[in-house]
């Protein structure tokens, strides 16, 4: 009886860690365009709890995120790919639900407040919140060398794919990609 426990436990065991790994290659098999690009993690990764700073220099922390899919964005107001990319996460954001789902870009590094409203101003960038990483802590403590760089957090706050590099995120192939994340949650 016994051995018979066991052997149950551990088939139920290889196929609970199945599951995840069989998602991670659909999800994989769905990468089109510049999604192409986004790597998909093995096991998902934790995030260090940050202090990140808001428009009004209120603290913020991505733990107010819990509970949601997000699309974490480090950019800066000095990086062109950056700036080339944020159009595309806006029209993303404009069209989430937010109950399910949120896009949050995080400028990382030296980035003037007045610069951020500026350059949101003049895109009409409106459905994305302009939180700061000042001192660079969260973007180093993640491993994020240079930019852009997307992050793909799942419910619980974990890191589960990332993307290095500018990407069409408003495009066909991100939104059913995404949209499969979603609706398997």
């Amino acid at each position: 009886m016994v051995l018979r426990s066991l052997v149950l436990y551990i088939a139920l065991g290889l196929c609970a860690n199945a599951a995840p790994a069989a998602d991670i290659a659909t999800l994989e098999a769905m990468r089109e365009g510049t999604m192409k690009k986004l790597v998909f993690h093995a096991e998902p990764q934790a995030v260090p709890d940050a202090v990140l700073l808001d428009e009004t220099d209120a603290e913020r922390s991505l733990g107010e995120y819990r509970g949601r899919w997000v699309v974490l964005n480090f950019w800066g107001t000095w990086c062109p790919p950056c700036l080339a990319e944020m159009p595309t996460l806006e029209a993303l954001a404009a069209t989430a639900d937010s109950d399910r789902f949120a896009v949050v870009t995080v400028a990382t590094g030296r980035n003037p407040p007045q610069a951020i409203d500026r350059w949101f101003a003049d895109k009409q960038i409106a459905h994305l919140p302009k939180w700061r990483d000042k001192s660079s802590w969260l973007a180093r403590s993640m491993g994020i060398m240079a930019l852009p760089v997307t992050v793909i957090l799942d419910p619980e706050g974990r890191e589960i794919g990332r993307l290095m590099g500018e990407a069409d995120w408003n495009s066909p192939e991100a939104r059913t990609l995404l949209g499969s994340l979603i609706e398997g949650s």
